[in-house]
This record gives C-alpha cells, sequence and structure tokens, in this order.
C-alpha cells in the first residue's frame, strides 16, 4: 500500500514536466490525482500516463476564477476532500526592465501570483485537517538574472505566500510549503530556448550548476511527495530548493 492511499491530490500545470512527474509520482503511492492546464489533448496524455483510473483532467486556466470553480466542483463531486495541494501553473516569458510591458507584466502576476492566490484561496473548503499545500517558487526569486525580473519578483511573491499561509493555516493542521526548482529539463524551457525568448541558454545554465547538469522533472516531484507526506510532518513554513546547488553553493 502506498503512503498516499486513499488521499485525494490536486496538480495545477499537470500536463508535462513537473507537474505531470509530480501527479504520476502522487498516483503512483496511492493517491487519486485531479491535473488541471490549458489544453485538452496534452492533460488527455497525461491521464494516460498517470492511469486512467488514477487520474481526473480538469481543462482550465488558473487565472480565471470560474475555471478554478470547475476544477473544485469536481474535486467535491468525488467526497473525499483534497489532502495535497500542488500550486505548480506558471508563466514563464522574459523581458528587461526598458522591454517590459503592462500585457508581459499583467500576464506573469496574473497567472504566477493571483492565480496561486485564488488556486489556494478556492481550496480552503475543502481540505481536510492534516492537509498538505505545496507552492512552486523558483531559484529565479534569488539569484538576479537579467531578463528575469517580473517572473522572479512573481516567483518571490509566492515564497512570500508559503510563510504567511502557513502561520494562518496551521490551527487546521494544514501545512504550507514551497519548493524552489533552479533550471530543469522539462518542456517549456525547450520551447523557451527554440524561441529565443531565454536570455541563457541551456548550455550557459547547466556551466552555473555545481553537479555539471540541469535537473530532471521527477527529482522535483520526488521533493514535493516528501513534502506532501507524514515524513516532513515537522516542516511548515519551509522552502526546498531543488537546483542541484546552483543558488546554494
Amino acid at each position: 500500500m502506498g503512503q498516499f492511499e486513499g488521499k485525494t491530490a490536486v496538480v495545477t500545470g499537470g500536463g508535462t514536466g513537473i507537474g505531470l512527474a509530480t501527479a504520476v509520482r502522487l498516483a503512483a503511492e496511492g493517491a487519486h490525482v485531479f491535473v488541471t492546464g490549458r489544453r485538452s489533448a496534452v492533460l488527455g496524455a497525461a491521464v494516460a500516463t498517470i492511469g486512467a483510473a488514477s487520474a481526473t483532467a480538469v481543462v482550465g486556466d488558473i487565472a480565471n476564477p470560474g475555471d478554478l470553480d470547475r476544477l473544485y466542483d469536481a474535486v467535491r463531486a468525488r467526497g473525499r476532500g483534497l489532502d495535497i495541494l500542488f500550486a505548480n501553473a506558471a508563466a514563464a516569458s522574459f523581458a528587461t526592465l526598458e522591454q517590459t510591458t503592462e500585457e508581459h507584466f499583467d500576464e506573469t502576476f496574473g497567472v504566477n501570483v493571483r492565480g496561486t492566490m485564488f488556486t489556494v484561496r478556492k481550496a480552503l473548503p475543502l481540505l481536510n485537517d492534516g492537509a498538505s499545500v505545496i507552492l512552486n517558487s523558483s531559484v529565479r526569486a534569488d539569484d538576479g538574472v537579467p531578463a528575469f525580473g517580473t517572473y522572479a519578483a512573481s516567483k518571490a511573491a509566492i515564497r512570500s505566500f508559503a510563510r504567511t499561509w502557513a502561520n494562518e493555516l496551521k490551527g487546521r493542521n494544514i501545512r504550507v510549503n514551497a519548493v524552489s526548482p533552479g533550471t530543469i529539463d522539462t518542456p517549456g524551457l525547450d520551447t523557451l530556448a527554440a524561441t529565443g525568448t531565454t536570455p541563457v541558454s541551456k548550455a550557459e545554465f547547466t556551466a552555473g550548476v555545481p553537479l555539471g547538469r540541469i535537473g530532471r522533472s521527477d527529482e522535483v516531484a520526488d521533493v514535493v511527495a516528501f513534502l506532501a507526506s507524514e515524513q516532513s510532518s515537522f516542516i511548515l513554513g519551509a522552502n526546498l530548493y531543488v537546483d542541484g546547488g546552483e543558488n546554494q553553493v
């Protein structure tokens, strides 16, 4: 029997990359996982990868409150509440201060900050006592890489949310923590690299990682699963870096 047997989980941005790897990991340990994202075909493929008996796909955008309501209506209909919430979905595009437009700022903060806030806010009535909430921040919140300013600021807000919400929800024994991945080899990173919108190449990022490589999605998923489990029962308001030492040494 897996450590999440009988548990219900939600993973936003669960169609690819870190979100999909985490959904696979949680389901392998017994959880039923609701995955959400904006692309129906991608979510369908994700459910096939996770296992149809262990996953439910709900198409939606976390920046749209109505889509979040539909997600949580589906969770509510299952009748078991919510034990694990991985608020993973995010928007990533890059611009220097000079290049930043109102549209760039609004999209980034609308998804990463507003979307994450209401992902958790709207989950509150469903969260079972003792639930675990994990927020996806980023090492980019700390390292000052040029052209990452708006994205980095949005991820710094996520880190701040984790501290505050940990205090606000501890009375229900709900633990809130954050995970901060470094450079992870995901389809999203490949897409940005292909369009030339990243100011730093994958090779340059790799050169800056003490372990000598960029990370894998499953390595982040393992840390999220740890934070979701009883093995991390005395961890609250923390931010765990999964970065190969990129922002540590």
